[in-house]
């Protein structure tokens, strides 16, 4: 029997369509169409047409312009490294943690810090009481970091560390501990975050303002240039862009014009591209949109190659793209939670399939708290059984020649390449977020996808649809707070008492100095300071002096969340929900002379705002009148603020589990102050566990990851009504 060979034409298409259209809803083939929050249509099917004119769709792996992976042969010589990302209250925790881990399969190091020395605080510092070892472990000086790597070979193990706001102490911990193992510093090898602009869009762990915070980028490219040659100096990251809201294309282009910013600092300080840019690392977010998260790994690969040789690099190695990957955060939810393994499996293959160089897998708990060795070890594991089983590893680039993924990465480049040249004509990025511009473009598109998800367009799996009747409680692990908060203040008053005072100061003029000056390099100094025991605080505070501490302005779009709802399509039930509430707040204008009003704040050091921002939006668009508290509130400027405005309510958000701390303080300011009747509700990621601690506290409402704003907003309204009455 012969069969004739398939030849594609135009006739052959026209005849799909034809058979199309008798299954596609009303008729209409175009109906089939997704359009992705990027703004890119994606088409049921794709053929060689869709292909015919890409100017890369048949290159090779390892060779310009690298969008088929920056090495020639991949993951068929050398799979890509397992990281597990973590701190946990204390160095010593940590430790035991790390070596656990690296026992059990792990390959390298990547460590989460607190927020208070994120934010360039010491532990005994009167505003960090609530932050102390919360969402990461607590590092105060380089004691601290030689606990931290105990009996990790830091010759062999590379170390990949999230630091941006203090960024010199930290890395100049690092460095001293090792060489007080023994290890010089050009055997180090990982990657310092170092990403300082991001920061001013989202994630909000800066200290000082954006042009001396650049200075510092350029010193530490510098020195580790020079001193330490297997480090990466930087991990330009879209990685919290995505978290706190940007889709693809513009996590990938804000992430790429932040890269070419750095670029042109180092140029700046004398240094030739070559020099520094092999050492340049990203870190990407990749979710739950699969297909997208392929095609924007490959497209920034493209684009970045376009972007360096812009800079007449030269080689090789300064214009392929290397990256670390993590999955997604936000996509876990509290409600059903095992589903999120399955989540963070699909996000761990998007990754692979994207040419990821080291990858994170996040665990199934880390929705409503710090991850446990058992959600850890199946986090791991998802990596292993991808690398050891599925033999995905023997293939380079699978996707490669796919009409769809060839013809998506096109598109996705293109697109990020327009907001390139629109930051661009900006001045570049550094003006683009000194604007806020890029910050608000962000919370935009949070706003806009949670509006998706609340009015159902968006399914959420467990949360949305297919939701549990009974959600079953998980063990969660939980931070004693008070007790790694004094064990720091006692190890912090040892050091203190036993080093030389007099040197350290010398040590700590000569930084604040050349801050001052700009002579010098600050990392260097910040190495010589930490060898005498300076501390994260006094480093950073010796900094402060001539740069200053910045502070944000407070910004929220409007109107993007009411857009879900009043776009025309159906949203069914939720729609009379939306307009029921938005006569209710009405009528309570009419009855009381003026709309409700509430105050969104942010406590302690947590600087992650996209919850806040977003449910500061959709509140303004029901109708509340809304006030957003600057960020890094102490409990009592909280309270004083609340007052001063004359407001309802206050709603705190939190994410890094100063909950219990941070919120009963609120509310006893209150108190003291004289303003009980204005009520507290709480939002974020809080463990049911502690829901009783926080309603015997005072607090009127709880909010876990998942619940629709509109019903929040709904149960406010009524406790205002309550407390009125």
């Amino acid at each position: 029997m012969t069969s004739k060979s398939f030849e594609f034409n135009a006739s052959n298409l026209e005849a799909w369509q034809k058979a199309a259209v008798k299954s596609a809803p009303g008729g209409d083939v175009n109906a089939l169409n997704w359009k992705t929050p990027d703004g890119i249509v994606v088409k049921p099917l794709y053929t060689a047409e869709d292909t015919a004119n890409l100017p890369y769709a048949n290159t090779l792996p390892g060779f310009e312009p690298f969008l088929r992976g920056p090495q020639a042969t991949m993951y068929a010589v050398r799979p890509w490294t397992i990281r597990q990302y973590a701190g946990f209250s204390t160095a010593e925790e940590s430790n035991a943690f790390y070596r656990k881990a690296l026992a059990a399969g792990g390959q390298g190091v990547s460590v989460a810090f607190d927020l208070a020395t994120h934010r360039g605080y010491d532990s005994d510092h009167p505003r960090v009481t609530g932050d102390v070892g919360k969402a990461g472990v607590a590092i105060d000086s380089v004691e601290d970091m030689k606990i931290l790597f105990d009996q990790i070979p830091l010759d062999k193990v590379s170390v990949s560390m999230t630091m941006n706001g203090a960024v010199l102490p930290v890395l100049a911990g690092y460095v001293v501990a090792a060489e007080e193992q023994g290890v010089s510093q050009d055997k180090l090898s990982g990657t310092i975050q170092n990403d300082i602009l991001k920061e001013f869009m989202v994630r909000n762990t800066y200290i000082y303002p954006p042009e001396p915070s650049m200075k510092i980028i350029g010193d530490i490219i510098e020195y580790t240039a020079k001193n330490m040659p297997k480090f990466n100096s930087i991990s330009i990251s879209g990685y919290h862009m995505q978290e706190a809201g940007a889709n693809q294309a513009l996590e990938m282009a804000f992430t790429l014009a932040d890269g070419k910013e750095y670029v042109k600092t180092a140029i700046a300080k004398g240094m030739d591209v070559d020099e520094f840019a092999g050492r340049l690392s990203f870190f990407w977010a990749v979710g739950m949109n699969f297909y997208l998260e392929i095609a924007k790994m490959r497209a920034a690969r493209l684009l970045w190659c376009r972007i360096m040789k812009g800079f007449d690099a030269k080689n090789p190695k300064s214009l392929m793209l290397r990256t670390h990957s993590q999955t997604s955060g936000w996509s876990l939810t509290e409600q059903d939670p095992y589903n999120n393994v399955v989540r963070t499996t699909i996000e761990a293959m998007a990754a692979v399939f994207g040419g990821t160089q080291s990858l994170h897998t996040n665990s199934f708990d880390e929705a409503i708290a710090l991850p446990t060795e058992f959600s850890s070890r199946i986090a791991r594991n998802t990596q292993l059984i991808i690398q050891e089983e599925t033999h995905i590893t023997n293939v380079i680039d699978p996707w490669a020649g796919s009409y769809m993924m060839e013809s998506l990465t096109q598109e996705m480049a293109d697109k990020a390449w327009a907001i390139i040249e629109e930051v661009e004509a900006m001045g570049g990025m550094t003006k683009a977020v000194g604007s806020g511009w890029a910050k608000l473009k962000i919370e935009a598109a949070a706003a806009e996808k949670q509006a998706r998800i609340d009015s159902g367009k968006d399914v959420i799996v467990g949360v949305n649809k297919y939701k549990l009747a009974k959600e079953d409680p998980i063990e969660t692990l939980s931070i004693d707070n008070v007790r790694v908060r004094d064990g720091q203040i006692e190890r912090l008053a040892k050091i203190r008492a036993s080093r030389d005072s007099a040197k350290v100061q010398a040590a700590l003029d000569a930084l604040s100095a050349s801050a001052e000056s700009g002579q010098g390099n600050l990392l260097d100094l910040s190495i010589q300071a930490v060898r005498l025991r300076a501390t994260v605080g006094e480093i950073s505070d010796a900094l402060e002096k001539s740069f200053g501490r910045h502070r944000a302005d407070t910004q929220k779009v409007t109107g993007v969340y009411a857009a879900a709802y009043d776009d025309g399509e159906n949203v069914g039930d939720t729609m009379e929900y939306w307009n029921a509430l938005k006569a209710d707040i009405a009528a309570f204008a009419d009855a009381q002379g003026r709309r409700p009003r509430v105050m969104i704040s942010k406590l302690g050091q947590d600087g992650h705002d996209r919850g806040a921002k977003v449910v500061a939006t959709a509140f303004a668009d029901l109708g509340f009148d809304v006030d957003m508290g600057p960020l890094f509130q102490t409990p009592e400027e909280c309270a004083r603020q609340a007052i001063e405005n004359d407001v309802h309510a206050v709603g705190v958000s939190t994410l890094a589990a100063g909950h219990k701390t941070l919120v009963p303080a609120i509310i006893a300011e209150l108190k003291k102050q004289g303003a009980d009747d204005i009520i507290v509700f709480v939002g974020g990621v809080i463990p049911r566990q502690d829901y009783d601690m926080l309603y015997e506290a005072g607090v009127k409402g709880i909010y876990g990851p998942g619940t629709p704003i509109p019903v929040s907003a709904k149960d406010v309204l009524e406790q205002i009504k309550k407390a009125l009455a």
